[in-house]
């Protein structure tokens, strides 16, 4: 495949090169910058980097549209190197790496949230991004109708710093991660009542982090919430750490 693979997200940013498109080679991992021009010339930098002076047919990743616009970023990679280039939400594309390499391999329907930073995620069918007519924005989810708080403003990493002036890491008290877990398993409710999935896989620094919020806890709530279905749906957590994206990039080019 001779493809450059990445992951942009909000906070860190990977790319790797991949000779066959099963594996990759040792990516190269750097704080996203928010500038988009200093952005996109390290980026490039980084990416020669991987390359080391070989062919590049496809360059495909995700991209986190709240930090880089997307198609810029495309146009402006496509002055610089010759390939085909295709680029995804960056939440969205974990989702595809955890259904086809991760936690949710070998089910048919995965919801993938990511929780971290902001809220993302995706509806993978069949071990692809389903159709959607823009894209999934499951962050945006109104919790609270009298306020419009969605989901991202009440669970992210970014709205427990600013209410608390702490980073996540620095909260220890465990009523506050109970307390998120609860308002995830009603966002959930939300998300698999419309999705309609098999298994619901969780991932992102507020899920996998230390301290974080409590898988079970969610579990708990969302049982007593949940009534419309004779049960709930497989809830499980991230298999695919930092490289998520990375594995969804690879799947993206067997697609």
């Amino acid at each position: 495949m001779n493809s450059i693979i990445f992951d942009i997200g909000a906070t860190k940013t990977r790319v790797a090169y991949s000779v066959d498109g099963e594996i990759f080679e040792e990516p190269l991992v750097f704080e996203t910058p928010k500038d988009y021009e200093h952005g996109l010339k390290f980026f490039i930098e980084k990416a020669k980097a991987v390359v080391k002076g070989r062919e590049i047919k496809k360059i495909v990743g995700g991209i986190s549209r709240s930090i880089w616009p997307d198609n810029d970023f495309k146009t402006d990679l496509g002055k610089v190197f010759q390939a085909q280039i295709y680029i995804e939400n960056d939440a969205a594309m974990v989702g595809l790496g955890e259904a086809n390499w991760g936690a949710g391999k070998g089910f048919d329907i995965v919801s993938y949230i990511t929780v971290s930073t902001g809220v993302g995620g995706a509806r993978i069918v069949d071990g692809k991004i389903d159709e959607r007519a823009i894209g999934f924005e499951p962050g945006n989810l109104v919790m609270d109708i009298n306020t419009g708080k969605t989901l991202e403003n009440m669970i992210s990493g970014k709205a427990l710093e600013e209410e608390t002036g702490k980073h996540p890491r620095e909260i220890t008290d465990q009523k506050v991660w109970d307390e998120f877990a609860r308002i995830l398993a009603y966002g959930l409710n939300n998300i698999i009542v419309e999705w309609s999935p098999n298994v619901v896989v969780l991932g992102g620094s507020m899920i996998t982090g230390e301290p974080a919020i409590p898988i079970y806890k969610v579990e708990e709530h969302l049982k007593e919430i949940l009534k419309i279905y004779p049960e709930l749906p497989v809830i499980k957590m991230g298999e695919l750490g930092d490289f998520g994206g990375l594995y969804g990039a690879l799947a993206y080019l067997k697609n």
